[in-house]
């Protein structure tokens, strides 16, 4: 049988491949795959993995051998599930390798944004402490993060694990119902209410119809002027040019920001532009730890088994 891998340079070099190796698969593997070429390298190909390769409805439509697609990722906004579906394709999605690496992630956008970690370290460049009059410079405010209440959109298993670590660190969790739900759950607040409560807001929810933009201008009107946004989900959810506008003028304190709605960002970002202090961009490595990227891989060889034994796990 034979199996494409689309993107392989997303995953790195210092992975350990060989459960991949011992599938009873005819192997291809390219680096990068542009949109002209994936057609050309479908061609053939029973099994395809992809973590960010578009796989369309007029893709596939050219692709009528296909019968697995193995999303190395969670999210699979970028396979067209209902085409797949038509042509009976099988989609899985790998689920639960990134908990750690996110969640630890979160708390470094967190705590260098609440000890403004950034500002501090270019103030020591600057030779700011070397010709101090004290034994320490006290040029930004410091706030600990025990006692504040951490807000969390999303509520699968990477909300749950920052929300784990939010507890150690004596902070008070509280968990968004979905925005616009009529009825609130019980453990849960309801999306408004919670804005305008958290003195943190951390994004774990997926990209879709509903989310794209929750967080816009309006909604970062209705949180505090004191409040972070922490943003590890996708870069859809939070619509760049009003976050930028509000940490302009202050609407928010601060931002850590993963994830943009193009990446890479080669058309640019009003984030990107902005000249702030009180913002910290990432390129989308909050997943990325050997550890998180290994379990991809040995779950993306496990989706592919399971399948060829006839009983495909992490359906989609």
């Amino acid at each position: 049988m034979q199996a494409v891998m689309l993107d392989t340079d997303t995953f790195g070099t210092d992975l350990d491949d060989f459960a991949l190796q011992q599938l009873n698969l005819s192997w291809q593997r390219w680096g990068q795959t542009g949109p002209d070429q994936v057609v050309e390298r479908l061609a053939g190909a029973a099994v395809v993995v992809t973590n960010k390769v578009l796989l369309d409805a007029e893709i596939l439509a050219r692709a009528p051998q296909l019968q697995l697609i193995v999303i190395a990722a969670t999210g699979t906004n970028n396979v067209d599930l209902q085409a797949a579906a038509a042509q009976g394709i099988v989609v899985t999605n790998i689920r639960d390798y990134a908990a750690p690496s996110v969640s630890q992630h979160v708390f470094a956008l967190m705590f260098a944004l609440a000890t403004h970690l950034p500002d501090y370290q270019r103030a020591v460049k600057a030779g700011k402490w070397q010709h101090a009059q004290q034994f320490c410079l006290l040029d930004y405010p410091i706030f600990e993060l025990q006692g504040r209440s951490l807000g969390i959109v999303g509520y699968g298993n990477l909300g749950q694990a920052v929300a784990a670590k939010a507890e150690c660190f004596g902070m008070t969790v509280l968990i968004a119902e979905h925005a616009g739900a009529s009825t609130v759950r019980p453990g849960r607040i309801g999306f408004e209410e919670l804005l305008s409560k958290v003195d943190v807001l951390s994004l774990h929810c997926p990209l879709v119809a509903e989310t794209r933009h929750l967080i816009d201008a309006r909604a970062l009107r209705k949180m505090k002027s004191s409040a972070l946004l922490i943003n590890t989900a996708r870069g859809g959810v939070v619509d760049e040019a009003a976050l930028a506008a509000a940490l302009q003028t202050g609407e928010i304190a601060g931002a850590g920001i993963d994830v943009l709605n193009e990446e890479p960002p080669r058309h640019g970002s009003p984030l990107l532009e902005l000249e702030a202090q009180n913002l910290i961009l990432t390129p989308h490595i909050a997943w990325a730890s050997s550890a998180a990227r290994q379990r991809v891989i040995d779950g993306v060889a496990a989706n592919i088994q399971a399948f060829l034994m006839g009983s495909p796990i992490n359906r989609v």
